[in-house]
């Protein structure tokens, strides 16, 4: 089995005619979850981040825990798995309740296909524009920024010193390239995977938001 055979393609949902999404991969401190926030409530759409997650949790019968410490990380199951087993209820041997992290992919992945076919969506990162890569109307976007605003921006959210914040930004870099890049068929942050590409410094966090949005309406022909 290749990496690409984990994303599921499930032929009982239809898309709506009515129905598109924008899915933002980000480098970590770009800003990229707050500009999907003004994105969804500017464009009437749902915001999904780690709220799929949740779906995915309800959805599959495991806990919300094992989805939230494996998001967008590859690998990091293997150094959790002595941790999980309770989580699975009583009886049973463990080969019965093994889990792999392709599993969990696949949930999460069938849970942001449903939400794509019922409603306007955007979603953030997880790979998201691969999981949707047959949707009809969508637009896909990766939002960069400058380091400095970067660590600035994660300094704030995780109160530490720049040098930690530093450090944090390349290491979550990492780990979103590695999940990305494992899962999909494509590069993280390479321009040829996205419809646009974009410095959020160039044009702050509303100006980018707004530049998307309206690349958004002219791309998927959306009325106003």
């Amino acid at each position: 089995m290749t990496p690409n055979d984990f994303s599921p393609r499930s032929s009982a949902i239809s898309l709506q005619d009515s129905s598109f999404v924008i899915n933002i991969g980000r480098q970590l401190g770009s800003g990229g979850r707050a500009i999907g926030r003004l994105l969804a409530s500017a464009l009437g759409m749902d915001y999904f981040d780690k709220e799929i997650l949740k779906i995915a949790a309800r959805e599959s019968g495991f806990c919300p825990e094992i989805f939230a410490r494996t998001d967008e990380h590859k690998g990091f199951f293997r150094s959790m798995m002595s941790s999980v087993t309770p989580y699975f209820g009583q009886g049973g041997d463990y080969s019965c309740n093994q889990i792999s992290e392709e599993s969990l992919f696949r949930w999460q992945a069938e849970a942001i296909r449903k939400a794509a076919a019922e409603r306007p969506c955007v979603f953030i990162g997880r790979c998201a524009d691969y999981i949707l890569r047959d949707h009809p109307r969508c637009i896909n976007v990766f939002v960069a920024a400058d380091a400095e605003d970067r660590i600035r921006r994660i300094a704030e959210a995780e109160q530490v010193d720049e040098k930690a914040a530093h450090r944090m930004m390349e290491q979550g870099d990492k780990a979103r390239a590695d999940y990305y890049n494992f899962y999909s068929s494509q590069r993280w942050g390479a321009a040829t995977t996205y419809h646009l590409c974009i410095n959020s410094s160039q044009l702050g966090i509303e100006g980018t938001a707004e530049f998307i949005k309206d690349f958004a309406i002219r791309t998927l022909h959306l009325e106003q």
